[in-house]
């Protein structure tokens, strides 16, 4: 896979935040041009400023709810690849801010597929949404990517009406002109860990906080089953999936589920204790967990699963990382984090690492 980056020209939006950076600095190693899209890295510390990423690409600092400055940007750049992660990415911030949600959501994938379909240089684009895009009706089977799009909440039915208009995009604009060469696919995932998360809300991230400050870490939802999945478990996917639309087009063009194996399906209760044994495995004291439900807090699904049955049986793509191996490389991060070690380095050995399975 790595040749096929060589000198490839890619966009990467949202590329200062958590998965962003890991995916940027992915393919900087793999040889690829890339040019980032986004607004200053959203969390401070963050993984971007840590690692030193802004020596991995060519940033332009904008925001994808401006339509105009979008398109400038990317016919600028002239990219043979367009990866779309920017995005407001929290469920609970969603209903503080729901309007900036949708607006940066569904409106920001709007504009930078509009910006695409006016750049002929783009020939692949992977638009990145989430688990939550489904209608969640809380069963206990995996939802298919041909399941309907939907979202109690605003976060979610933000990334399900993102869905709603790649779909459209590609089918009016892409699929049907045989001219055409660009595939444009949607690609969802789990709830993903690794190195270099601070965002606010998030398991992981609440963790290393509470450390730093020695107290606590309060868990309101102790009990919910998530499909927990290390960050470049997902990653993989979305650059198998960039390549074969840059090589096949429309081909692959449709939406792909990239989530962890079944036995990878814990409650967060459980999370919780298995972090703290891969933190004492790295010298590091554990934290204090003390489970708090908020019964009257905002909405957020209770049980979550996603289908990977086609990415298996289409794309030869499986999960290579346990849950338990994920969550020593995070501890062993957050431990380099925490020790004043070279988080570059260390990033670069964890995407060596993870190439290294078989």
């Amino acid at each position: 896979m790595a040749n096929f980056w060589r000198d490839k020209r890619v966009f990467v939006t949202g590329h200062t935040g958590f998965k962003g950076s890991w995916l940027t600095l992915w393919l900087h190693l793999m040889g690829a041009k890339v040019s980032g899209y986004s607004l200053p890295a959203p969390t401070n510390p963050s993984l971007f400023h840590l690692a030193r990423l802004q020596n991995c690409v060519q940033t332009t600092t904008g925001d994808v709810r401006d339509a105009k400055h979008v398109a400038e940007t990317i016919a600028a750049v002239q990219p043979d690849i367009v990866f779309h992660l920017a995005a407001q990415p929290l469920v609970r911030e969603a209903y503080i801010t729901p309007v900036d949600t949708y607006a940066t959501n569904v409106m920001g994938t709007a504009h930078v597929l509009e910006a695409v379909r006016n750049t002929p240089s783009v020939r692949s684009v992977v638009v990145v949404t989430s688990d939550k895009c489904y209608e969640n009706r809380e069963w206990l089977w995996g939802y298919r990517e041909d399941d309907p799009m939907g979202g109690h909440d605003p976060y979610s039915s933000s990334k399900g009406a993102a869905e709603l208009v790649t779909s459209a995009y590609r089918r009016s604009f892409f699929a049907k002109d045989p001219d055409n060469q660009t595939g444009i696919a949607s690609v969802r995932a789990g709830n993903v860990l690794g190195g270099g998360d601070f965002a606010a809300d998030r398991l992981i991230p609440d963790f290393i906080r509470a450390l730093e400050k020695d107290e606590p870490v309060n868990i309101r939802n102790p009990h919910a089953v998530r499909p927990w999945q290390f960050v470049l478990e997902p990653l993989s996917g979305y650059l198998q999936i960039g390549r074969l639309l840059y090589e096949h087009g429309n081909k692959y063009a449709e939406g792909w589920n990239f989530g962890p194996a079944d036995t990878d399906l814990q409650t967060v209760s459980q999370l919780c204790a298995t972090f703290n044994h891969s933190l004492q495995k790295n010298d590091v004291a554990p934290v204090e967990v003390r489970l708090e439900p908020q019964p009257h807090a905002p909405h957020e699904a209770a049980f979550l699963r996603l289908d990977i049955s086609k990415a298996r049986q289409r794309l030869d793509w499986i999960p290579k990382m346990e849950l338990y191996t994920a969550l020593e490389l995070t501890a062993q991060w957050y431990a380099g984090y925490l020790n004043n070690e070279d988080l570059r380095t260390l990033s670069e050995n964890q995407i060596a690492f993870y190439q290294s399975l078989t």
